[in-house]
């Protein structure tokens, strides 16, 4: 269980993951050295799974963001097919669905003859994937955390 000052701790760190725990503590009112505490605890627990850098795909020339629904021979080889997904580098998330597909992917190419070759060249070769549906995105206006407080 979690209590307010994780959840206020998490509220920080997903605004910006790079902030020190000097700064964090002066915002939630805990040491430093509590907030490191709490945040080990969170990452062993699994509820804080990593940080990173997020990078606008566009700035660096991959200009094609695609979602594909993708239906299997079987849904039972959903895991198969996932691993396989995780394989191809342009796949940077997997959904196992519920309605007409039975995985809903996002995929990310620097044009769109790229994105002929990830479909053609890797993802319909993947065995279990009986076919594919793909929908290009025009713009991401929305993109964040959920609210935790």
């Amino acid at each position: 269980m979690i209590d307010e000052l994780d959840r206020k701790i998490i509220s920080v760190l997903m605004k910006d993951a790079k902030k020190s725990y000097v700064d964090i503590g002066e915002i939630v009112n805990l040491s430093a050295g509590a907030v490191h505490v709490r945040v080990k605890k969170l990452e062993a627990s699994n509820i804080i799974k990593g940080a990173g850098v997020f990078v606008d795909p566009h700035q660096l020339g991959w200009d094609i963001t695609a979602f594909l629904g993708i239906y299997l021979d079987k849904s039972n080889l959903y895991n198969d097919v996932a691993n396989e997904l995780k394989k191809i580098p342009e796949v940077v998330n997997i959904n196992y669905t519920t309605g007409i597909y039975s995985i809903f992917a996002k995929i990310v190419c620097r044009d769109t003859v790229h994105l002929r070759d990830v479909l053609h060249d890797k993802i319909q070769k993947v065995q279990g994937i009986q076919r594919t549906e793909t929908f290009i995105s025009l713009d991401e206006t929305l993109n964040r955390p959920i609210p935790l407080l």
